[in-house]
């Protein structure tokens, strides 16, 4: 089993793990881990992957997956943010359909699909086509 010796560690992720070293010996008792280091954690993550750096910086792998999962979403709605909102989540929308105005039979078959292949199909059997534009 290996020791993890800092022969180890990327020479570009020494500076970021004596940070790690200098806040652990100065801290109070089980003081949380400041931001500024979670952040250069998660900036090295990006360039060396993230099991070798939780391994480098003596971390938790899933608190620093966590934290990398939620820097990847917030720099994405930043993204969204600047591009006037136009990329939007993936969500539901109700859509209600008008009751038959006739007892005449007919029959629709609906499909959309998004920019990502999201697809969509409704299938209407015994009412009137609706107004199409409208519904999609």
């Amino acid at each position: 089993m290996s020791t993890g010796t800092a022969r180890d560690v990327p020479s570009r992720l020494e500076g970021t793990l004596r940070r790690f070293e200098r806040w652990r010996q100065t801290r109070d008792g089980r003081s949380r881990i400041p931001e500024r280091l979670w952040a250069s954690a998660v900036k090295a993550v990006a360039r060396y992957g993230l099991h070798p750096t939780a391994r480098a910086l003596h971390l938790d792998y899933y608190s620093l997956k966590k934290r990398v999962e939620f820097a990847g979403r917030e720099r994405r709605d930043r993204r969204t943010a600047s591009a006037g909102g136009r990329e939007r989540e993936a969500g539901t929308t109700f859509v209600e359909l008008p009751a038959p105005a006739s007892g005449a039979s007919s029959e629709c078959i609906l499909e959309m699909e998004d920019p990502r292949g999201a697809k969509m199909r409704i299938h209407l059997k015994g009412t009137p086509a609706p107004d199409l534009v409208g519904l999609s």
